[in-house]
């Protein structure tokens, strides 16, 4: 038998208090009907803030990923733009290169192995780098590519160096040389006796003359031809008083004939600097400067050495 309980409800008005006769069965599934919904409400309140939880991390993640996404764009171009970069400096090195063969043929320095290339002997110039790979490719081969023309071009950049350097030195070994190069007149005046075979004031005697005589005032400033070093200032014979020049490479300078040295033995004198005066001692006729130019110890024509 099912036992029944009584419920009074007593109402508010002050009425009869009404009775409710309910089982004692329905009550236990009603309460089990409450605790299976509160369960079932958990498990679906759960089941909420959990997915809600995946679809922040998801959201998280993909604003994540995006920014990844835009940061790999940002340094594709950034590695297209070193591409640029390292074609433009191939095609520099080049320019500098013909340029340096330029100088060569101007100055007259003789050229190097024809076979040597930019990148060595035989050495190719590296194809130009494709930059124009499209921003969702991988940049991978562009990279290695990148790498291994950055390696030689340090190699080129090492001998191109070695090649200016080697340039500079001849370029200064010849501009010592021209420095050192008689190249100018010693005096301002009239050449009264050349280079050569000449018949002598003095006895009227055919004689060889070894160098130019060029009349000007006594007193009149006499200059260096090219640059040296002062290694004679005395007396020698019928030149008088003679002032001497080493100037380097063979080449000698005398001066003889002279009133007054300006610069004694050892001074290093520069081209047009004032080494003397002119005067007519020794064996003259006038106030004259007998020059004389001395190329590994012979005479040779000093007017050959005259540019100015």
């Amino acid at each position: 038998m099912h036992r029944k309980l009584s419920v009074c409800i007593i109402p508010n008005s002050g009425g009869p208090i009404k009775q409710i006769n309910a089982s004692r069965t329905l009550l236990y599934a009603l309460s089990f009907a409450i605790a299976g919904f509160f369960i079932v409400l958990g498990f679906v309140l759960y089941d909420y803030a959990r997915l809600r939880k995946i679809s922040f991390n998801t959201w998280r993640l993909k604003s994540r990923i995006q920014n990844n996404l835009e940061e790999i764009t940002a340094q594709r171009k950034q590695i297209q733009k070193f591409a640029k970069e390292i074609n433009s400096l191939k095609s520099k090195l080049l320019v500098l290169r013909n340029s340096e063969e330029k100088i060569r043929i101007i100055a007259n320095i003789e050229q190097q192995d024809s076979r040597e290339t930019l990148f060595g002997v035989g050495g190719s110039l590296p194809e130009d780098l494709n930059a124009q790979i499209d921003l969702s490719q991988k940049h991978n081969s562009l990279i290695r590519e990148m790498h291994r023309q950055v390696e030689q071009l340090h190699v080129a950049i090492k001998h191109q160096y070695n090649r200016f350097d080697s340039l500079l030195k001849h370029l200064e070994r010849k501009q010592n040389i021209l420095a050192c190069t008689p190249s100018i007149r010693p005096v301002d005046g009239w050449i009264t006796s050349r280079f050569g075979n000449r018949i002598s004031p003095f006895t009227g005697l055919r004689e060889f003359h070894k160098g130019l005589d060029i009349a000007a005032r006594r007193g009149t400033p006499v200059a260096a031809t090219a640059d040296g070093i002062v290694t004679y200032v005395g007396y020698k014979g019928q030149l008088g008083k003679v002032i001497v020049i080493d100037h380097g490479y063979g080449m000698v300078t005398r001066y003889g004939h002279i009133q007054k040295a300006l610069k004694k033995r050892g001074d290093r004198v520069k081209r047009g600097e004032k080494i003397a005066l002119v005067g007519d001692s020794g064996r003259t006729t006038g106030p004259h400067v007998h020059y004389e130019v001395l190329l590994n110890g012979l005479p040779v024509n000093p007017e050959k050495y005259i540019f100015d």
